[in-house]
């Protein structure tokens, strides 16, 4: 039977309030997940139950004081995440990312890596040339590639930021929607538009747009150019055809970086179609200076009921995936 041991944390009066949540709801959840019992007596944090259940909420206790010394608030999404980190060292992996500040929002929020996977994501962004952003719904992946490239553009790294996206019709046709083509298309960037207005602020990017410094454009606008001393992001990858992803790779030129993005379970290319991103990490997959960053639904930083959507959906397609299998299995064994 597993000996319960009791120990006592220092944790100042203000840092449990706001550790314990509203009506104790972060507590009841830490107890829950570690199977411990917490308990707030005379100024004292007492933590009992098994030995190594007590040393992960004692060392979650105290990642999360850290946060709040910081003046970060603890969160219900933050609880979430530091739950799933198996130990002390990811836990200091996720201290030093929550040091990484990239770029201030125009509002002067902070814009930081919030997972260990995105801070490995944003690493790889700085020290590669082309560097594929994979991952669900959700984890940040096009909003962190926004702020990598403001910050270099800023920073007079590159002197334009390009961004893009292919035009696909997920379920619905160009040809029925209102207005000019200019019109028809801006609803398909309309994302790469609001994570600019967040970080940059509209008046400023307005002004560098009209200028040329900024570019937001269809995927197809891409072809025939030459994108020297640029920030480049291509988003929803997935929607690419291996052609178009082709293209968009040998337009690179000399001074420029670039950022891939996309989902692998979210494509909306006709059925059967192959999608230019699953071939070009199976071409590109071993060649230096290309970096891929796989992010998973440990690392989606909206509500926590999106992580257990993609989760879901996670185990769903898997099941999905190997009854598909043996379906294939079986028919080759009855046609041999």
């Amino acid at each position: 039977m597993p000996k319960t041991i009791d120990r006592e944390v220092e944790l100042p009066a203000e840092h449990a309030r706001n550790i314990f949540g509203q009506f104790d709801s972060n507590l009841k959840k830490i107890e829950k997940e570690l199977a411990v019992s917490i308990l707030l007596r005379n100024g004292h944090v007492t933590v009992s139950g098994e030995s190594s259940q007590v040393d992960r909420a004692v060392s979650l206790l105290a990642m999360l004081r850290t946060l709040l010394e910081r003046g970060k608030p603890v969160t219900d999404q933050n609880i979430t995440y530091a739950l799933t980190l198996v130990n002390e060292e990811e836990r200091k992996k996720l201290l030093a990312a929550d040091e990484d500040i990239i770029i201030h929002t125009a509002q002067g929020r902070p814009v930081r890596p919030k997972t260990i996977g995105q801070e490995e994501y944003a690493d790889l962004i700085r020290s590669n040339m082309i560097t594929f952003g994979i991952g669900p719904a959700g984890t940040g992946k096009t909003y962190l590639a926004m702020a990598m490239a403001i910050r270099a553009f800023r920073n007079e790294e590159v002197s334009r930021i390009i961004l893009t996206r292919p035009a696909i019709e997920a379920g619905e046709k160009l040809g029925f929607l209102p207005g000019d083509l200019q019109s028809k298309i801006d609803p398909y960037l309309r994302p790469l538009y609001d994570a600019l207005y967040d970080i940059m602020g509209a008046e400023a990017f307005l002004k560098n747009s009209e200028k040329g410094l900024i570019e937001v454009a269809p995927l197809a606008y891409m072809r025939g150019r030459t994108l020297d001393n640029a920030f480049i992001i291509l988003d929803e990858a997935q929607n690419t055809t291996p052609s178009q992803m082709k293209m968009f790779l040998t337009r690179i030129g000399f001074g420029s970086k670039v950022v891939v993005t996309g989902d692998r379970t979210q494509k909306d290319l006709p059925s059967g179609a192959v999608s230019g991103l699953d071939v070009a990490m199976r071409v590109l997959g071993r060649i230096d200076g290309i970096g891929f960053s796989e992010l998973t639904s440990r690392d989606v930083v909206r509500h926590p009921l999106v992580q257990k959507i993609v989760e879901a959906y996670e185990i769903y397609e898997k099941k999905a995936s190997s009854v598909h299998d043996g379906k294939k299995i079986r028919s080759a064994r009855r046609n041999r």
